[in-house]
Protein backbone atom coordinates (compact mmCIF):
# COMPACT_ATOMS: atom_id res chain seq x y z
CA UNK A 1 0.00 0.00 0.00
CA UNK A 2 0.93 3.45 -0.83
CA UNK A 3 2.85 5.37 1.91
CA UNK A 4 -0.03 8.09 3.29
CA UNK A 5 0.59 11.67 2.08
CA UNK A 6 -1.36 13.18 4.32
CA UNK A 7 -1.82 11.63 8.13
CA UNK A 8 -3.05 14.50 10.13
CA UNK A 9 -6.38 12.91 10.43
CA UNK A 10 -4.66 10.05 12.29
CA UNK A 11 -2.18 11.71 14.10
CA UNK A 12 -5.25 14.08 15.59
CA UNK A 13 -7.57 11.12 16.86
CA UNK A 14 -3.84 9.57 18.64
CA UNK A 15 -3.07 13.31 19.91
CA UNK A 16 -0.41 13.73 18.56
CA UNK A 17 1.50 17.04 17.05
CA UNK A 18 -0.53 18.08 13.77
CA UNK A 19 0.27 21.91 12.03
CA UNK A 20 -3.92 22.03 11.69
CA UNK A 21 -7.11 20.72 12.42
CA UNK A 22 -8.09 17.93 10.42
CA UNK A 23 -11.70 17.84 8.88
CA UNK A 24 -13.95 15.51 7.13
CA UNK A 25 -17.84 15.27 7.66
CA UNK A 26 -20.45 12.75 8.41
CA UNK A 27 -22.03 11.86 5.54
CA UNK A 28 -19.62 13.39 3.07
CA UNK A 29 -20.39 11.19 0.30
CA UNK A 30 -23.78 11.46 -1.13
CA UNK A 31 -26.97 13.57 -2.02
CA UNK A 32 -25.69 16.73 -1.21
CA UNK A 33 -23.91 16.73 -4.46
CA UNK A 34 -24.81 16.17 -7.80
CA UNK A 35 -22.54 13.90 -9.13
CA UNK A 36 -23.64 11.57 -5.97
CA UNK A 37 -27.36 11.58 -7.37
CA UNK A 38 -26.30 10.25 -11.00
CA UNK A 39 -23.94 7.81 -10.06
CA UNK A 40 -27.26 6.85 -7.61
CA UNK A 41 -29.45 7.15 -10.47
CA UNK A 42 -27.44 4.66 -12.55
CA UNK A 43 -27.09 2.31 -9.88
CA UNK A 44 -31.06 2.11 -9.72
CA UNK A 45 -31.37 1.79 -6.14
CA UNK A 46 -29.65 2.40 -2.52
CA UNK A 47 -28.86 -0.94 -1.94
CA UNK A 48 -27.30 -1.26 -5.60
CA UNK A 49 -25.18 1.45 -5.05
CA UNK A 50 -24.08 -0.34 -1.92
CA UNK A 51 -23.75 -3.32 -3.13
CA UNK A 52 -21.31 -2.66 -6.19
CA UNK A 53 -17.92 -2.17 -5.34
CA UNK A 54 -16.84 -0.32 -8.14
CA UNK A 55 -19.69 2.44 -7.93
CA UNK A 56 -19.26 2.29 -3.81
CA UNK A 57 -15.61 3.48 -4.72
CA UNK A 58 -16.23 5.87 -6.94
CA UNK A 59 -19.05 8.05 -4.69
CA UNK A 60 -16.45 7.86 -1.69
CA UNK A 61 -14.08 9.49 -3.59
CA UNK A 62 -16.09 12.14 -5.02
CA UNK A 63 -16.44 14.59 -2.17
CA UNK A 64 -12.15 14.46 -2.08
CA UNK A 65 -12.22 15.35 -5.97
CA UNK A 66 -14.14 18.40 -4.63
CA UNK A 67 -13.02 19.75 -1.47
CA UNK A 68 -9.98 19.31 0.64
CA UNK A 69 -11.24 16.93 3.30
CA UNK A 70 -8.63 15.08 5.57
CA UNK A 71 -9.97 11.71 5.12
CA UNK A 72 -12.28 9.46 2.63
CA UNK A 73 -15.26 6.89 4.91
CA UNK A 74 -15.89 3.91 2.75
CA UNK A 75 -19.72 4.72 1.19
CA UNK A 76 -21.80 2.29 2.97
CA UNK A 77 -24.76 1.92 5.54
CA UNK A 78 -24.70 0.52 9.20
CA UNK A 79 -27.79 -1.85 8.08
CA UNK A 80 -25.40 -4.17 6.17
CA UNK A 81 -25.35 -6.71 8.81
CA UNK A 82 -28.45 -7.21 9.59
CA UNK A 83 -29.38 -7.48 5.89
CA UNK A 84 -26.91 -10.27 6.03
CA UNK A 85 -28.11 -11.87 8.75
CA UNK A 86 -31.38 -12.04 6.52
CA UNK A 87 -33.87 -9.76 7.76
CA UNK A 88 -34.50 -8.72 4.39
CA UNK A 89 -33.31 -4.56 4.08
CA UNK A 90 -34.89 -2.18 1.89
CA UNK A 91 -34.80 1.08 1.41
CA UNK A 92 -37.98 3.30 0.15
CA UNK A 93 -37.67 6.86 -0.97
CA UNK A 94 -38.92 8.61 1.91
CA UNK A 95 -39.21 6.28 4.09
CA UNK A 96 -36.23 4.95 5.01
CA UNK A 97 -34.94 1.54 5.36
CA UNK A 98 -37.75 -1.27 6.31
CA UNK A 99 -36.62 -5.08 7.31
CA UNK A 100 -39.16 -7.75 5.39
CA UNK A 101 -38.36 -10.15 8.55
CA UNK A 102 -37.85 -8.13 11.63
CA UNK A 103 -37.51 -9.38 14.76
CA UNK A 104 -40.31 -10.82 16.92
CA UNK A 105 -40.16 -13.80 18.75
CA UNK A 106 -37.20 -15.17 20.87
CA UNK A 107 -36.61 -17.40 17.92
CA UNK A 108 -35.55 -15.26 15.66
CA UNK A 109 -32.56 -14.41 18.28
CA UNK A 110 -32.01 -17.26 18.77
CA UNK A 111 -31.61 -18.95 15.18
CA UNK A 112 -29.65 -15.66 13.84
CA UNK A 113 -26.11 -16.05 12.64
CA UNK A 114 -23.71 -14.18 12.21
CA UNK A 115 -22.19 -13.35 8.89
CA UNK A 116 -19.08 -14.04 7.28
CA UNK A 117 -17.52 -10.49 6.69
CA UNK A 118 -15.52 -12.26 3.20
CA UNK A 119 -18.41 -14.08 2.06
CA UNK A 120 -21.95 -12.05 2.94
CA UNK A 121 -20.39 -9.01 3.13
CA UNK A 122 -17.75 -9.33 0.88
CA UNK A 123 -19.37 -6.64 -1.47
CA UNK A 124 -18.00 -4.20 1.21
CA UNK A 125 -14.55 -5.63 2.17
CA UNK A 126 -14.02 -5.50 -1.71
CA UNK A 127 -15.26 -1.74 -2.08
CA UNK A 128 -12.41 -1.28 0.79
CA UNK A 129 -9.79 -2.47 -0.83
CA UNK A 130 -10.66 -0.86 -3.95
CA UNK A 131 -10.82 2.66 -2.01
CA UNK A 132 -7.69 2.10 -0.65
CA UNK A 133 -6.12 1.38 -4.25
CA UNK A 134 -7.54 4.12 -5.61
CA UNK A 135 -6.73 6.54 -2.74
CA UNK A 136 -2.93 6.31 -3.80
CA UNK A 137 -2.16 7.00 -0.20
CA UNK A 138 -4.34 11.01 -0.39
CA UNK A 139 -5.60 11.04 3.11
CA UNK A 140 -6.63 7.95 5.33
CA UNK A 141 -9.90 5.79 5.08
CA UNK A 142 -12.16 5.45 7.43
CA UNK A 143 -14.67 2.25 7.74
CA UNK A 144 -17.66 1.84 10.18
CA UNK A 145 -20.61 0.16 11.29
CA UNK A 146 -23.49 0.63 13.71
CA UNK A 147 -23.19 -0.42 17.51
CA UNK A 148 -25.16 -3.65 18.64
CA UNK A 149 -27.88 -1.30 20.43
CA UNK A 150 -28.90 1.24 17.33
CA UNK A 151 -28.37 -2.41 14.68
CA UNK A 152 -30.76 -4.16 17.61
CA UNK A 153 -33.53 -1.02 17.27
CA UNK A 154 -33.97 -1.53 13.85
CA UNK A 155 -34.15 -5.06 13.69
CA UNK A 156 -36.56 -5.36 16.46
CA UNK A 157 -38.35 -1.91 14.95
CA UNK A 158 -38.42 -2.96 11.29
CA UNK A 159 -36.90 -0.03 10.48
CA UNK A 160 -36.68 3.39 11.95
CA UNK A 161 -39.09 5.20 15.10
CA UNK A 162 -39.84 7.65 16.99
CA UNK A 163 -40.63 5.88 20.39
CA UNK A 164 -38.90 3.15 20.02
CA UNK A 165 -41.67 1.33 21.64
CA UNK A 166 -40.89 -2.24 20.84
CA UNK A 167 -37.16 -2.61 21.57
CA UNK A 168 -37.31 -0.80 24.58
CA UNK A 169 -40.29 -3.21 25.42
CA UNK A 170 -37.90 -5.85 24.74
CA UNK A 171 -35.42 -4.47 26.87
CA UNK A 172 -37.71 -3.97 30.18
CA UNK A 173 -39.80 -7.01 29.40
CA UNK A 174 -36.99 -9.69 28.62
CA UNK A 175 -33.66 -8.46 29.22
CA UNK A 176 -31.68 -11.80 28.89
CA UNK A 177 -33.15 -11.66 25.41
CA UNK A 178 -32.07 -8.47 24.70
CA UNK A 179 -28.65 -9.51 26.19
CA UNK A 180 -28.43 -12.13 23.88
CA UNK A 181 -29.21 -10.09 20.68
CA UNK A 182 -26.71 -7.57 21.73
CA UNK A 183 -24.03 -10.35 22.49
CA UNK A 184 -24.40 -11.82 19.32
CA UNK A 185 -23.59 -8.45 17.60
CA UNK A 186 -20.92 -7.15 19.45
CA UNK A 187 -19.72 -10.32 17.74
CA UNK A 188 -20.62 -10.17 14.40
CA UNK A 189 -19.83 -6.04 14.67
CA UNK A 190 -16.56 -7.01 15.50
CA UNK A 191 -15.67 -9.25 13.38
CA UNK A 192 -16.89 -7.09 10.57
CA UNK A 193 -14.93 -3.63 11.96
CA UNK A 194 -11.98 -7.04 11.70
CA UNK A 195 -12.47 -7.59 8.33
CA UNK A 196 -12.60 -3.53 7.22
CA UNK A 197 -8.95 -3.34 8.73
CA UNK A 198 -7.45 -6.44 7.19
CA UNK A 199 -8.51 -4.88 4.01
CA UNK A 200 -7.35 -1.49 4.71
CA UNK A 201 -9.53 0.86 6.62
CA UNK A 202 -6.98 3.04 8.56
CA UNK A 203 -9.25 3.95 11.16
CA UNK A 204 -12.59 2.62 12.24
CA UNK A 205 -15.90 4.54 14.02
CA UNK A 206 -18.89 2.67 15.40
CA UNK A 207 -21.94 4.96 14.89
CA UNK A 208 -24.42 4.70 18.12
CA UNK A 209 -27.11 6.60 16.13
CA UNK A 210 -29.89 5.78 19.17
CA UNK A 211 -27.75 5.43 22.17
CA UNK A 212 -29.18 9.02 23.05
CA UNK A 213 -32.89 7.29 23.50
CA UNK A 214 -32.32 5.80 26.58
CA UNK A 215 -31.99 6.23 30.33
CA UNK A 216 -28.37 6.53 32.21
CA UNK A 217 -28.92 3.17 33.39
CA UNK A 218 -30.00 2.13 30.47
CA UNK A 219 -27.28 3.43 28.16
CA UNK A 220 -24.62 1.90 30.55
CA UNK A 221 -26.37 -1.51 30.45
CA UNK A 222 -27.34 -1.91 27.23
CA UNK A 223 -25.51 0.10 24.75
CA UNK A 224 -21.86 0.81 26.46
CA UNK A 225 -21.12 -2.31 27.74
CA UNK A 226 -21.56 -3.78 23.82
CA UNK A 227 -19.23 -1.03 23.00
CA UNK A 228 -16.20 -1.81 24.79
CA UNK A 229 -17.38 -5.25 24.04
CA UNK A 230 -16.76 -4.29 20.62
CA UNK A 231 -13.98 -2.25 21.05
CA UNK A 232 -12.17 -5.48 23.62
CA UNK A 233 -12.23 -7.28 20.21
CA UNK A 234 -10.94 -4.84 17.64
CA UNK A 235 -7.77 -5.71 16.09
CA UNK A 236 -5.93 -1.93 15.95
CA UNK A 237 -2.19 -2.71 14.83
CA UNK A 238 -1.51 -3.45 11.57
CA UNK A 239 1.94 -3.63 10.07
CA UNK A 240 2.89 -1.61 13.79
CA UNK A 241 0.44 1.14 12.66
CA UNK A 242 -2.02 2.01 14.87
CA UNK A 243 -5.63 2.12 13.62
CA UNK A 244 -7.55 4.54 16.27
CA UNK A 245 -11.08 4.09 17.10
CA UNK A 246 -13.91 6.42 17.67
CA UNK A 247 -16.94 5.94 19.49
CA UNK A 248 -20.36 8.25 18.32
CA UNK A 249 -22.99 8.39 20.03
CA UNK A 250 -25.90 10.25 19.25
CA UNK A 251 -27.26 12.48 22.71
CA UNK A 252 -24.46 11.09 24.86
CA UNK A 253 -22.85 14.28 25.80
CA UNK A 254 -24.40 13.11 29.23
CA UNK A 255 -22.13 10.27 29.26
CA UNK A 256 -18.94 11.53 27.97
CA UNK A 257 -16.90 10.90 31.12
CA UNK A 258 -18.20 6.90 31.11
CA UNK A 259 -17.56 6.70 27.46
CA UNK A 260 -13.80 7.86 27.38
CA UNK A 261 -13.55 5.03 29.90
CA UNK A 262 -14.74 2.51 27.18
CA UNK A 263 -11.43 2.00 25.38
CA UNK A 264 -11.65 4.07 21.87
CA UNK A 265 -9.36 6.88 21.24
CA UNK A 266 -12.17 9.61 20.07
CA UNK A 267 -15.44 10.55 20.93
CA UNK A 268 -17.65 12.00 18.30
CA UNK A 269 -19.47 14.57 19.96
CA UNK A 270 -23.09 16.23 18.71
CA UNK A 271 -23.95 19.50 18.07
CA UNK A 272 -25.84 20.29 21.19
CA UNK A 273 -22.89 19.25 23.66
CA UNK A 274 -19.99 22.33 24.39
CA UNK A 275 -16.66 20.99 23.51
CA UNK A 276 -15.07 23.60 25.74
CA UNK A 277 -16.63 21.52 28.79
CA UNK A 278 -16.38 17.95 26.97
CA UNK A 279 -12.79 18.45 26.49
CA UNK A 280 -12.19 19.35 29.99
CA UNK A 281 -14.10 16.41 31.47
CA UNK A 282 -12.39 13.85 29.34
CA UNK A 283 -8.90 15.18 29.97
CA UNK A 284 -6.13 13.91 28.50
CA UNK A 285 -8.08 10.15 27.85
CA UNK A 286 -9.51 10.33 24.34
CA UNK A 287 -9.87 12.89 21.47
CA UNK A 288 -13.16 14.94 20.27
CA UNK A 289 -14.23 14.52 16.92
CA UNK A 290 -17.14 17.30 15.87
CA UNK A 291 -19.25 19.01 16.47
CA UNK A 292 -21.11 21.64 14.28
CA UNK A 293 -24.70 22.07 13.86
CA UNK A 294 -25.80 19.96 9.88
CA UNK A 295 -28.10 22.81 9.94
CA UNK A 296 -25.41 25.93 10.22
CA UNK A 297 -24.35 24.97 6.80
CA UNK A 298 -27.59 26.32 5.70
CA UNK A 299 -26.24 30.07 6.51
CA UNK A 300 -23.84 32.48 4.25
CA UNK A 301 -20.61 31.32 4.18
CA UNK A 302 -19.04 34.35 6.44
CA UNK A 303 -21.63 33.16 8.86
CA UNK A 304 -20.39 29.64 8.77
CA UNK A 305 -16.81 31.04 8.87
CA UNK A 306 -17.41 32.48 12.12
CA UNK A 307 -18.77 29.48 13.52
CA UNK A 308 -15.93 27.18 12.35
CA UNK A 309 -13.58 29.81 14.67
CA UNK A 310 -16.16 29.38 17.20
CA UNK A 311 -15.80 25.76 17.44
CA UNK A 312 -11.69 25.71 17.15
CA UNK A 313 -11.57 28.58 19.91
CA UNK A 314 -13.91 26.37 22.17
CA UNK A 315 -11.56 22.94 22.00
CA UNK A 316 -8.45 25.53 21.94
CA UNK A 317 -4.70 25.02 21.51
CA UNK A 318 -3.53 21.35 20.91
CA UNK A 319 -4.12 18.31 18.98
CA UNK A 320 -6.95 15.83 19.69
CA UNK A 321 -9.44 17.51 17.82
CA UNK A 322 -11.18 16.15 14.36
CA UNK A 323 -13.25 19.18 12.88
CA UNK A 324 -16.78 17.46 11.97
CA UNK A 325 -20.71 18.59 11.86
CA UNK A 326 -22.27 16.80 15.02
CA UNK A 327 -24.47 14.41 13.19
CA UNK A 328 -24.48 13.46 9.13
CA UNK A 329 -25.59 16.77 6.51
CA UNK A 330 -28.36 17.31 4.90
CA UNK A 331 -29.14 16.02 1.81
CA UNK A 332 -30.25 19.73 0.07
CA UNK A 333 -27.35 21.24 1.20
CA UNK A 334 -25.34 23.60 -1.07
CA UNK A 335 -21.57 21.65 -1.70
CA UNK A 336 -20.15 25.64 -2.08
CA UNK A 337 -21.40 26.03 1.90
CA UNK A 338 -19.37 22.85 2.76
CA UNK A 339 -16.26 24.09 0.64
CA UNK A 340 -16.91 27.51 2.87
CA UNK A 341 -16.46 25.26 6.01
CA UNK A 342 -13.86 23.04 5.20
CA UNK A 343 -11.67 25.96 4.21
CA UNK A 344 -12.17 27.63 6.98
CA UNK A 345 -11.03 24.97 9.52
CA UNK A 346 -8.02 25.17 7.52
CA UNK A 347 -7.60 28.58 7.36
CA UNK A 348 -8.39 29.59 11.49
CA UNK A 349 -6.81 26.20 12.78
CA UNK A 350 -2.97 26.71 12.64
CA UNK A 351 -2.90 28.95 15.31
CA UNK A 352 -3.97 26.16 17.82
CA UNK A 353 -1.32 24.07 17.07
CA UNK A 354 1.76 26.39 16.86
CA UNK A 355 4.55 24.60 18.99
CA UNK A 356 6.72 26.56 22.00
Amino acid sequence: MPTLINDTFIRALLKQPVTRTPVWMMRQAGRYLPEYRKVREQAGSFMNLCTNPELACEVTLQPLDRFDFDAAILFSDILTIPDAMGLGLTFTEGEGPKFSKPIVHAADIHNLISPDPETELRYVMDAVRLIRKNLHGRVPLIGFSGSPWTLATYMVEGGSSKSFAKVKGLLYEQPKLMHELLDKLSVTVAAYLNAQIAAGAQAVMLFDTWGGVLSTEDYAEFSLYYARQVRSLLNTTVDNQQIPTILFSKGGGLWLESMADSGYDALGLDWQTDIHSARQRVGHKVALQGNMDPVALYANPEVIAQKVKTILQQYGNGSGHVFNLGHGILPDMNPEHVKAMVDAVHEHSPIYHQQG
